[in-house]
C-alpha cells in the first residue's frame, strides 16, 4: 500500500472558503483526490501540519481539523528534527525548521512514498527533486516523490 503524507496545504485546499480560481481548482482536486485514490493508500500526517492548521489565524480552521482527525497521526521525533536542520543546512529547505523542512523530514523519516501538497515554491519544485534525493541518498533515506493531487489524478486516468 502506498504511503502518503498530507501536507497542511492539501487540507486547506480541501475546506478554503477562497474564491480565486486557483483556490477553487485546488478545493475541487484535492477530495477528488480522496474520493479516487485515498481509500487505496495509507494516509497519514503529523504534529506540525495540526499546528499550522490550528493557528490562531488559519482561515476555517475548525473545518481543516477535523478533516485532518480523519488520519492518523504521527508525533515529531528528534530523528525528524535533526534532518529536519540537515535539509535547511544543505539549502533543500528554507531555515524554518518547523516549516517545509520538518514536513519533508516527516515524509522522508516516516517511510513516505508520496508527500502531497499544494505548494510549488519549497515543497513540489522539481527543481528541489534531484538536489532532495541526493541528501537522502548521502543519509541512507529514500525520497518521498513530492507532488500535487491534480497530477496524480491526471496520471491515473483511464
Amino acid at each position: 500500500m502506498i504511503r502518503v503524507y498530507l501536507e497542511t496545504s492539501f487540507l486547506s485546499a480541501c475546506v478554503t472558503s477562497r474564491t480565486s480560481s486557483r483556490a477553487v481548482y485546488e478545493r475541487e482536486m484535492s477530495p477528488a483526490w480522496l474520493e479516487s485514490e485515498g481509500s487505496e493508500c495509507d494516509l497519514f500526517l503529523d504534529d506540525p501540519v495540526i499546528a499550522e492548521l490550528s493557528a490562531a489565524e488559519f482561515q476555517n480552521r475548525d473545518a481543516a481539523l477535523e478533516l485532518a482527525a480523519r488520519f492518523p497521526l504521527e508525533p515529531v521525533s528528534v530523528a525528524m528534527e535533526t534532518f529536519a536542520g540537515l535539509l535547511a543546512q544543505r539549502f533543500v529547505m528554507p531555515q524554518d525548521l518547523q516549516g517545509d523542512a520538518l514536513h519533508v523530514s516527516a515524509a522522508v523519516i516516516l517511510k513516505a512514498d508520496i508527500l502531497l501538497t499544494w505548494n510549488v515554491k519549497h515543497l513540489a519544485n522539481q527543481n528541489k527533486q534531484p538536489h532532495l534525493r541526493a541528501v537522502c541518498i548521502e543519509n541512507g533515506f529514500v525520497a518521498p516523490r513530492i507532488t500535487r493531487p491534480d497530477i496524480l489524478l491526471e496520471e491515473n486516468e483511464p
